[in-house]
């Protein structure tokens, strides 16, 4: 998902690639001095829909982009969609403040709690309280399952079914044992966390869902978020089912490359897509990477749905903003200013959260 960049030349590469390039973050090269901070290349935005502005202009002056358009159906903010990619729906600030804080707590600190999986379990097993551990400065450290020298002392343990076992100790007695272990803090593995799933798990090496893993059900009150976002693009008289969810962690530097989200039965159904955190571009290309993406902002509180035919167009996030001009986030900022959330500020500041939702069957 977090795939490597491996470029050839510019004739060789697909539209979506180039476009994919030309967004991706980068930096100036200070060979010459080490001792300066990287400074990123600056990209040209000016193509970008902004649906921010978009919107502003149609509540002020009932103006639109040329081929944007709204849609009516009784939601008390705009929502637009696309001419030419039908099935696909934007809604600009569509959480409230209160909303995107409450999902930004919850996909740090519940949605990774087992038995929902996350890409740390390959190496670590399930992994309990993840973020307290991290806020709490605590160290995994991986132990011989003969060693129990310091089991009376460790607060957790993790299991991923090897010769080893990792468990959670104090920063200081993960120091005592000096170099004979491999060990990671927990905040390390908080900012390395890019995945987790939520109601039926989705299993990435097989690309497909396992309904024989055990998974709790989506929290009632994300279902029926997701079920009110999802409105404008189910037809009259049906509804929309969320069975699964996949929450991407995004940190400086990262990307989605292009792909498509086809392994639900009904595609006629959307994906319910809401953004959290730092300012991000999404690409929306046709059905082969050979169409030209259209790039657009993503800022936090925005919500995306892809439904019919849009649900055959490949994606993408190329590029999320973490510098304070570009992330667009002074109102999380403000919001997350309280001496207890101060460890939820310090990742959001950095950070995107993407929390979608899908009816599998």
């Amino acid at each position: 998902m977090y795939g490597s960049d491996r470029a050839g030349d510019d004739a060789e590469r697909t539209a979506f690639r180039k476009t994919e390039k030309k967004y991706k973050l980068y930096y100036e090269d200070n060979s010459k001095s080490s001792k300066k901070k990287k400074q990123p290349k600056q990209v040209d935005l000016s193509e970008v829909l902004d649906f921010k502005s978009i919107s502003e202009s149609y509540n002020q002056k009932g103006e639109l982009t040329p081929g944007v358009v709204p849609v009516n159906c009784g939601f008390d903010r705009p929502i637009f969609r696309l001419e030419n990619r039908p099935g696909f729906y934007f809604i600009p600030g569509a959480l409230t403040l209160e909303e995107q804080c409450k999902w930004i707590r919850e996909s740090l600190t519940n949605f990774p709690q087992p038995p929902n999986r996350t890409n740390h379990n390959v190496i670590f097993g399930p992994i309990t309280n993840l973020f307290v551990a991290a806020k709490e400065g605590k160290v995994f450290v991986e132990e011989e399952r003969s060693d129990n020298g310091l089991d009376s002392e460790s607060s957790a343990s993790v299991s991923n079914g090897d010769a080893h076992r990792w468990k959670i100790y104090e920063e200081d007695i993960a120091r005592s044992r000096g170099k004979t272990c491999k060990s990671v803090s927990a905040s390390v593995l908080l900012r390395k966390l890019r995945w987790t799933t939520l109601g039926l798990q989705f299993d990435w090496s097989k690309r497909n869902y396992d309904v024989s893993l055990p998974h709790n059900k989506i929290p009632n009150a994300l279902c029926q978020l997701a079920k009110r976002m999802a409105k404008p693009a189910i037809p009259i008289g049906e509804e929309f089912r969320p069975e699964a969810a996949i929450v991407n962690y995004f940190g400086l530097g990262d990307a989605l490359g292009g792909h498509l989200d086809d392994m639900e039965a009904d595609w006629s159904k959307p994906i319910v897509s809401m953004s959290l955190g730092c300012k991000a571009i999404f690409l929306l290309g046709g059905k082969s990477r050979q169409d030209e993406p259209l790039a657009m902002f993503l800022r936090s509180g925005d919500v995306v749905l892809m439904a019919g035919e849009a649900r055959e167009c490949f994606h993408g996030v190329p590029r999320i903003f973490t510098n304070k001009e570009n992330a667009e986030i002074t109102p999380l900022e403000l919001q997350f200013s309280h001496e207890d959330d101060h460890y939820f500020l310090d990742y959001i500041r950095t950070s995107r959260i993407n929390i979608n939702i899908r009816q599998v069957c």
